[in-house]
């Protein structure tokens, strides 16, 4: 671990690293080594305050021990972003009181997503992004495909009848959030997100 972390460390000091992730605590597949899992988030988080650089977390069936790390045991000096979060009033609450970006993926236009709307209602414009998690999550109306940036417009749009508001509305505050969060200039005045107007 130490000797990865070590060329991770060496990796992240090219400029054109913003981040350290996704990194965190992924209970569903392996439920036989949290505390190793949890001594490597405490580990990366650390990096990432070393080099002054946010982070991007995975949680998955982790929310307490995720949490708990990030109140208790290693804030972050950057927050960042909860990756692909979980729709789970309790960790979104608490995210935004740490600082953190809440990045919606697929599961936000799931129809079987109980609490969805309540989330992205909790979630104020100017702490949102979206993204695919590609190839997986592919959102209706193209769930069970293979996810790719082209679906993204989907997310956009459930996010938007959520709110209330265009879909520009949400692509616009999204767009600014992930240039915020990740430091990154825009010199030429674009706008990624045109490539999904319809």
């Amino acid at each position: 671990m130490d000797k990865q972390l070590s060329e991770i460390e060496k990796i992240a000091q090219n400029d054109k690293v913003v981040a350290i992730g996704e990194i965190g605590l992924d209970y569903h597949w392996n439920k036989l080594n949290k505390d190793l899992q949890k001594k490597v988030f405490i580990k990366q988080i650390e990096l990432a305050n070393k080099l002054n650089l946010p982070i991007v977390i995975h949680t998955r069936e982790a929310v307490m021990d995720t949490l708990d790390i990030l109140k208790n045991i290693c804030p972050t000096t950057k927050p960042g972003v909860f990756h692909c979060c979980p729709l789970n009033v309790e960790l979104v609450k608490e995210a935004l009181k740490l600082g953190f970006y809440i990045s919606f993926a697929g599961p936000v236009t799931f129809k079987n997503s109980k609490n969805a709307e309540e989330i992205v209602k909790m979630v104020p414009l100017d702490r949102m992004l979206i993204e695919t998690d590609s190839p997986y999550l592919a959102p209706e109306p193209v769930r069970g495909s293979r996810n790719d940036s082209r679906n993204v417009r989907y997310i956009a749009e459930k996010i938007a009848k959520f709110k209330g508001v265009d879909v520009e509305v949400i692509a616009d505050s999204t767009y600014k959030n992930a240039l915020d969060v990740f430091k990154i200039s825009n010199g030429d005045g674009s706008k990624c997100w045109k490539s999904f107007e319809v």
